[in-house]
């Protein structure tokens, strides 16, 4: 008893002694402008539960002694740390280093320590923008992204994404998360985002096994802070236009251009004088009509509306964000609200509802939860939702009228169903529910109890996705009349009908489902030495996606361990060890091991740059790994396979029966597709605003899988085995340049990111070739090939006079090819590279600026791409009258005649043509371009105003997006060139309000 009182008395000498050595400590937090930075929370490091947060002017106090070290975060999550050098007030200053660089799992770093090339996009730049997707706001803002428009209508619209270019052969796709989580970014809205990081190297994507090897789009949503609460309010209105429509020919103009068709193919005329004349004078439009499809079912004007609310804050235990967020988009569809009871207009509306909280349960036991829940709905026309725009892209203008005489839509035996404006008017509507929900908790252990510095957590995940279509379709009579003539005189009307009216009939489906489990756990140790400091973390995941259909279930499993040591502040270095697995793989080759080293030099730490004004931050890194892919280009290759043979009469009656023949051999030697991954990157901020990011790089990818078939005779008789020979080198450079500035009332910034990716193909066991400028090998990814046109042929002289083209036949207004090989012949051994790719540009570039002066601001951001090539072989644009196409004027205008030698085109024909529609240097173009992608005007009220409306902020703007390009297509979006839903710009108009 008196031992336990003795210890009793001690301990409270102890706590005596120790509340005498502290102090109350106070200090301010500001950016590196000398801008306060409130709501900062302020803690000792070595007692964390000791804290405090800034107030509105960034002030703070908290009992510290002198030699203590005091952890500063941010409400964006900057972190720093200071030390407590005497009782006087403290400045803490969030520079860049502060900046934070999340890279999973738990871990995130500052700036100033990381190792890896990693890009961090914040949300104040992801809102410069009004896109209804987040993937759409990146454009041209994360260095090292390449984002590139796939389409114009909105549930579709997701920017296509890309990381340093093409790397291989196999499978280029990037991994996107969702707080940690592999999800659909499409789905997110940008208000619920905190900020969306890009990690490049082996360093940066290390701990995500075989799923990193392409790199990682992360996003990070919001979450609450300490002791406060924050309401934001916001209503964004779009009015959006369809960009560049095609422009088709008139009823006479196609006509005309039918009949010289014809002409050119020795055929006779379809349409006579009489019909020519009544084309033009449009004296008779239900027997000769002139309809401009695109304009009868596409308006020019759509619209859609963003609703947001989110409310942010907590106590001192608990932290929480929640939105609710409202989108609704109405496209281009003219005359939808024809039927009663149902639109066929082409809309998309979306309900996001969100919630994140961090509960301390203890002081050494913390908690995540995160909840969001998505409903999204589609709709669209019916039985010609799906065939809407090809309709468009082929029915001639003189085709039939939109309805006859006698009120029955327009049709033919040659164009039946393909009426756009019955398709949308009369055959009913398709709509589409889609629920989703993402869910996750996190549970820390602080294990101090252990040894001090441990910890650990777990985290479990689910996500569930389904979309159910339901609809009502009927079909609809149809009719036209033509003169029938006689000597070319016309004698009698003769009507064509067909197609029947019904009902409306309903139906539903399930169109997408998907489920995915996630758990992952960490056990933590930090500890500091003698001016060293060292974060080890060993990390245990898995997954389980479950895709609709056969063969699409994959479980994923990693185990990491990471180590993250610096010593003075100035060297810093990173080891990551991970041991991946995957059933995607073959038996006895299911797992993989990555390992990476990276390291960093913060420069302007060294006493030798103290006296440097210049350089306020100044760091070199370093990064070398390998990083393995589960990537395989068929299901069970490793198996024997086989496919139908011939029939074989058996049995009495001799009955035919189907055989059986083998089919792709099995893969053998099965290894892993790999990445040997290389980057040198420097940070530096310089003068006080100069903000300057570079990296190079260098990537072998090895053991790709390729078909053997390049090196095995056809005498074989089964298709070849796939096999790891593969190599495909890929390098690059990356800048990114920003200055900021505050001088008294006004603010201004400028900025540019450069984007260089390179690569080459080295080996891909292709067969042998005839020359070598026909190898692949050698050449980029997905280089394109086509042959040199040299001209139009002009007579038959000249066609006799020239090297043979075996292709087809050709005739005066062909296309005229260069004889690559001078064999005489014009054949397959005579295409050559030419162009780039057509789906990543090599370079992406962007800049930006902005200023603000009393609250009157503006920002626009230009985003471009080169070494970019597109294929002009969209249908009626560029292969006209062909199966019963129309033609647009661009090429009508364009065209070969006898009188037009130097055309842009060749000549008219109604026959596929092998010479002419081929890859050529006709059709390959430049598709690079510039884009203005935001532009925005805003208005900031006064916060002497803001008081006495008891409100924090508001913001009144104005937007335009995709407003124009600046590329060489012309006739459509260099992005989207094909058939598809137009891609628009807009003009928005909205506010933002805080409370």
């Amino acid at each position: 008893m008196k031992t336990k009182i003795l210890a009793l008395a001690m301990l409270c000498l102890l706590s005596i002694g120790s509340f005498a050595q502290s102090d109350l400590i106070s200090g301010k937090v500001t950016d590196r402008w000398g801008e306060p930075v409130p709501g900062a929370l302020i803690s000792l490091v070595s007692n964390p539960e000791v804290r405090v947060s800034t107030d509105a002017y960034g002030n703070f106090a908290i009992g510290a002694a002198v030699g203590d070290q005091l952890a500063i975060v941010t409400r964006e999550l900057e972190t720093t740390r200071a030390e407590v050098v005497d009782q006087n007030d403290l400045e803490v200053v969030i520079d860049y280093a502060s900046k934070p660089v999340n890279l999973g799992f738990g871990i995130s770093q500052r700036m100033a320590e990381s190792t890896g090339s990693v890009s961090t996009t914040s949300s104040e730049e992801i809102n410069r923008s009004s896109a209804l997707s987040l993937s759409n706001s990146l454009y041209g803002n994360a260095l090292g992204l390449t984002s590139m428009q796939n389409g114009g209508a909105v549930w579709e619209d997701y920017a296509d994404f890309s990381i340093r270019g093409l790397k291989t052969l196999s499978n280029n796709n990037v991994l996107v998360l969702v707080d940690g989580f592999e999800r659909s970014i499409g789905t997110l809205s940008r208000e619920e985002v905190e900020s969306v990081s890009l990690l490049k190297d082996a360093a940066a994507v290390a701990l995500y096994g075989f799923r990193g090897i392409n790199g990682v789009v992360s996003v990070t949503t919001k979450r609450g802070r300490y002791n406060s609460m924050d309401i934001d309010v916001s209503y964004d209105h779009a009015f959006t236009t369809p960009l560049r429509l095609p422009d088709f020919a008139n009823g006479y103009t196609y006509a005309s251009a039918y009949n010289e068709a014809l002409e050119n193919d020795g055929q006779p005329a379809k349409y006579n004088s009489y019909e020519m004349d009544a084309f033009q004078d449009g004296t008779a439009p239900f027997l000769y009509p002139n309809v401009d499809w695109v304009n009868e079912t596409l308006k020019d004007k759509g619209y859609s509306n963003i609703y947001n609310v989110g409310i942010r804050g907590g106590g001192s235990k608990m932290r929480y964000y929640t939105l609710l967020n409202l989108e609704g988009n109405d496209g281009f569809i003219k005359n939808t609200e024809t039927n009663d009871g149902y639109s066929t207009q082409m809309k998309y509306s979306k309900a996001n509802i969100r919630t994140n909280l961090d509960v301390d349960l203890s002081e050494k036991t913390k908690a995540e939860v995160n909840l969001l829940g998505i409903i999204a709905e589609h709709n669209r026309p019916g039985r010609i939702h799906g065939t809407l725009m090809d309709n468009l892209y082929t029915l001639p203008s003189a085709a039939y009228p939109i309805k006859t005489y006698d009120g029955i839509w327009g049709g033919n035996e040659t164009w039946t169903t393909t009426n756009p404006v019955a398709g949308v008017q009369n055959t009913g509507y398709a709509r589409s529910h889609a629920r989703s929900l993402f869910a996750d908790v996190k549970l820390t252990q602080d294990l101090d109890l252990i040894t001090d510095g441990l910890s650990g957590s777990f985290r479990i995940g689910y996500d569930n996705y389904a979309e159910f279509w339901e609809g009502k379709t009927r079909g609809y009579q149809y009719a036209s009349d033509r003169l029938g003539f006689n000597n070319g005189i016309p004698v009698d009307t003769i009507r064509t009908a067909g197609g029947e009216s019904s009902d409306l009939s309903f139906s539903r489906s399930l169109g997408t489902q998907n489920r995915h489990f996630n758990f992952a756990a960490n056990l933590d140790y930090e500890t500091s030495f003698t001016n060293s400091e060292l974060f080890t973390s060993l990390i245990y995941s898995q997954e389980r996606i479950v895709y609709n259909g056969q063969h699409n279930t994959y479980n994923r499993q990693n185990l990491a361990g990471y180590a993250h040591y610096t010593m003075h502040n100035k060297y810093i270095a990173d080891l990551a060890l991970v041991v991946s697995g995957s059933n995607r793989l073959a038996p006895n080759h299911k797992y993989g091991f990555s390992p990476t080293l990276s390291a960093a030099w913060v420069i302007s730490n060294e006493s030798f740059m103290q006296g440097v004004s210049a350089v306020d931050f100044l760091k070199l890194r370093a990064s070398a790994g390998m990083i393995n892919s589960d990537y395989i280009p068929a299901v069970n290759l490793w198996e024997q396979s086989y496919d139908g043979g011939s029939s074989y009469p058996f049995t009495d009656g001799f009955n035919s029966y189907g055989g059986i023949r083998e089919g792709r051999l099995p893969t053998r030697d099965f290894k892993l597709e790999r990445a040997f991954k290389y980057n040198l990157g420097l940070d530096a901020v310089l003068y006080k605003g100069l903000t300057i990011t570079a990296d190079g790089y260098f990537e072998r990818r090895s053991n790709i899988f390729v078909p053997e078939s390049g090196q095995n005779s056809a005498v074989l008789g089964a298709s070849s085995a796939y096999v790891n020979a593969g190599i495909v080198d890929s390098r690059g450079i990356e800048i990114g340049i920003d200055y900021e500035k505050i001088k008294g009332d006004l603010s201004y910034f400028v900025g540019a990111k450069y984007t260089l990716a390179k690569n080459e193909i080295v080996e891909q066991l292709e067969a042998p070739r005839a020359y070598d400028y026909l190898k692949t090998t050698g050449q980029p990814v997905n280089q394109l090939f086509g042959l040199q046109a040299i001209g139009f042929f002009i007579d038959e002289a000249e066609i006799a006079n020239s090297p043979v083209q075996q292709f087809s036949a050709v005739k005066p207004g062909d296309i005229k090819y260069k004889d690559q090989n001078e064999d005489g012949f014009i054949n397959e051994f005579d295409v050559v590279p030419m162009g780039y790719n057509t789906a990543v540009p090599e370079a992406y570039f962007s800049f930006e600026l902005g200023a603000e002066y009393k609250g009157l601001g503006f920002d626009a951001l230009f985003q471009g791409a080169a070494n970019y090539s597109a294929v002009l072989n969209t249908k009626s644009v560029y292969r006209p009258l062909v199966d019963n196409t129309t033609i647009s004027n661009h090429y009508y205008e364009n065209r070969w005649t006898p009188a037009n030698v130097f055309a842009k085109y060749p000549r008219l024909t109604t026959e596929s043509n092998d010479n002419n529609y081929r890859n050529n240097s006709i059709w390959i173009a430049d598709a690079s371009f510039l884009k203005l992608r935001t532009i925005e005007l805003y208005y900031k009220v006064p916060k002497s105003v803001l008081e006495n409306l008891r409100m924090k902020s508001a913001k009144l703007y104005v937007r335009g997006m995709d407003l124009f390009s600046i590329d060489g297509i012309d006739i459509s979006d260099p992005e989207v060139i094909g058939v598809s839903y137009p891609t628009s710009k807009s003009i928005n108009i909205g506010v933002a309000i805080g409370l």
